[in-house]
């Protein structure tokens, strides 16, 4: 390693500082000195000075393995704050406080960067409320569940396909959990088919509270859920079943065996549900629809019934499913839409929800 020594003269000339400044500049590097067998520019006094304010790597930036000058603003910078005077650097610091400060409250004021909900400050009602949201959930799922499981060899026997009964404990259960926090209003209930017509419903997806809105309508649909849901106790049990349709993510096996199902159960006069943008949003805002749904009723000749949900992302925020904030909840039923093009299902659908999301 070749070790080169620097005077003042020479480090001021490569960094284009004017020759009136040398003499100045000169004063921090008085002359070259040995530490350690290596040359520096700088003083045994303010070797130990440096030593003490820096690590050895940034300190030693005049005693390089190279035979150019490498250094970097950062280091004089160094040399800047050790000459300040006490007062300046009182002023400095307070000053960089103050910047700080000022960023901290900007970025405080912004909630989540993903959310479009307005995110406040979480009050401990909205916390309270949610605990209380999921005991009362447990203690209504246990029992019923139970009641769902006795009763699941007849179901099997008597409604294999449509499973009345089961449907008709979810809409006791999730009416049990809703109704003492949240209050719904329906609007278009006559435009739900009737019971014995199979249909695709299709709504948008805002808060993990849809389900619990959608089942308080009582019709005896499918819902499409991951297969981790199945997973959970009591809650993933009652889906299977209930007969709710597995689906597996970016899985085209799954998405075609899923749609497959849908048909078969349509067929024989079930009806299923679907949330055509796949996920829930997070910005409030309705994202694009896939095409599955509408292929689904395309060729099964059954309505596609749009459903609008207003107001749940506010109460449960996706993301924050452990609060639960007070407000109301809308439940827009649309006419049923007809056709067997799914590219046209797809688009009126979307049109009809996204209308009446505008219109609130």
């Amino acid at each position: 390693m070749e070790v080169v020594s620097f005077s003042a003269r020479t480090i001021i000339h490569r960094f284009g500082y004017k020759e009136s400044g040398f003499v100045a500049a000169a004063s921090l590097f008085p002359q070259t000195h040995t530490y350690k067998g290596l040359y520096t520019a700088c003083s045994p006094n303010r070797q130990a000075i440096l030593r003490n304010y820096t690590d050895s790597a940034q300190s030693s930036y005049l005693c390089l393995p190279r035979k150019h000058v490498v250094a970097s603003w950062h280091d004089f910078e160094k040399k800047e704050e050790l000459n300040r005077p006490h007062s300046g650097n009182i002023l400095h610091n307070r000053n960089r406080l103050s910047g700080c400060v000022v960023v901290r409250s900007q970025l405080t004021g912004t909630g989540n960067s993903d959310a479009g909900y307005p995110l406040s400050d979480l009050k401990l009602g909205s916390k309270v409320r949610g605990i209380c949201f999921y005991a009362v959930t447990a203690f209504n799922a246990i029992f019923l569940f139970v009641l769902m499981l006795l009763a699941h060899p007849f179901v099997l026997l008597f409604d294999r396909h449509r499973r009345r009964f089961h449907h008709f404990i979810a809409k006791t259960w999730a009416t049990l959990t809703v109704a003492p926090f949240v209050k719904i209003k329906y609007e278009g209930l006559e435009n739900l088919p009737p019971p014995n017509i199979p249909a695709v419903y299709v709504s948008n997806h805002q808060s993990f509270l849809d389900i619990y809105t959608l089942l308080t309508i009582g019709g005896s649909f499918k819902f499409i859920s991951k297969t981790s849901i199945f997973l959970y106790p009591i809650i993933g049990w009652a889906m299977f079943l209930m007969g709710a349709i597995p689906l597996k993510r970016m899985d085209s096996r799954s998405q075609l065996e899923c749609l497959k199902r849908c048909m078969n159960l349509t067929a024989k006069g079930a009806s299923v549900f679907f949330f055509p943008e796949g996920t829930r949003s997070k910005d409030g805002k309705l994202g694009a629809f896939k095409k599955g749904a509408f292929s689904v009723a395309a060729k099964t000749k059954v309505p596609v019934v749009p459903i609008t949900l207003k107001g749940t992302g506010k109460i449960m925020p996706p993301g924050m499913e452990s609060i639960l904030n007070l407000g109301c909840v809308e439940v827009v039923i649309h006419k049923p839409i007809e056709g067997s093009d799914p590219e046209v299902l797809c688009n009126e659908a979307r049109k009809t929800i996204s209308d009446e999301l505008n219109r609130q």
